[in-house]
């Protein structure tokens, strides 16, 4: 870990006799190693963070241009996926996917997935390829977060304002005919925001399942693990596991907006099953208590 920092502080002493992009590849790199090589959990807890948030800021920026050449496209997103989820060898998660045929089928859909950690997109990224045509569902506040939002906007994520339901259900109304134009996927976190316990799940919002009635799309319910080797108490972050559970999709064919309730109430029952069930595994395969 020393020698890494006695690198880059010589590197940066001597810039002026460097090429900055030959600098900037080699920073790059010794920040992609610092989770590999720290003996310290509390300094690979950190550094796993710098790494992801350094990477995909990086990556970001110089994938920019060619996202300009095709604003708003979501093939866009499915370039980033095959560049981006290499991240996933420095810090170390094993993505496990469990019935992918599910997501890889040619068709529309309304993906709802539990939302636990800012590591969830890596999780999406690593299965952006076997989605194919799909993009996400992000917060506004995210869009003046430099320079991820922007980039993201360029690639074709699509921003809701949660402080005006109303607001956000028309623009949700707006792309859902992505799923019928290009048989897109449109990812969504029903939690609306981080579920940081990791106990249960939280309440879901309505948005996702009145844009899937609107649409006559299904529902594929996407669950994910619990983050058991991330602690942010203590501040340590092992390497580990998350499975990514894909469950049967659900049709909403003759379904009408006044039935969104009972089937937020539907999925959300079907997904806390399938968390509690991944939970037990976990628990049971690792020998801890989540």
């Amino acid at each position: 870990m020393k020698l890494v920092f006695l690198i880059l502080n010589g590197m940066l002493s001597t810039l002026d006799t460097w090429s900055w992009p030959f600098a900037l590849l080699v920073v790059s790199i010794l920040i992609l190693l610092v989770p590999a090589v720290s003996s310290s959990a509390k300094v690979r807890y950190y550094s796993c963070y710098i790494c992801y948030v350094f990477y995909v800021s990086l990556m970001g920026v110089l994938l920019a241009p060619y996202f300009l050449l095709k604003a708003r496209d979501i093939t866009n997103l499915l370039l980033a996926g095959k560049i981006l989820k290499n991240l996933t060898k420095f810090i170390g998660i094993k993505w496990t996917v469990r019935n992918e045929q599910i997501l890889s089928k040619d068709r529309g859909a309304v993906i709802t997935a539990n939302h636990q950690s800012i590591l969830d997109v890596l999780g999406m990224f690593n299965i952006w390829e076997l989605m194919g045509m799909c993009t996400a569902v992000a917060k506004k506040e995210i869009l003046y977060v430099p320079p991820f939002g922007i980039v993201a906007w360029l690639a074709g994520l699509v921003y809701i304002d949660r402080r005006n339901p109303e607001s956000a259900i028309q623009t949700l109304k707006h792309y859902s005919r992505l799923i019928h134009e290009l048989k897109a996927k449109l990812w969504l976190f029903p939690e609306g925001t981080r579920n940081k316990t990791g106990q249960q799940l939280l309440p879901y919002k309505r948005g996702a399942f009145r844009m899937a009635i609107d649409a006559q799309a299904p529902i594929i319910p996407v669950v994910f693990s619990p983050y058991y080797f991330i602690n942010g108490r203590n501040k340590t972050f092992d390497r580990g596991e998350i499975i990514i559970s894909v469950l049967e999709e659900i049709p909403t064919v003759g379904l009408k907006p006044e039935d969104s309730n009972d089937l937020m109430k539907q999925v959300y029952e079907l997904m806390s099953k399938e968390y509690e069930k991944l939970k037990i595994e976990v628990e049971e395969k690792y020998q801890l208590k989540i």
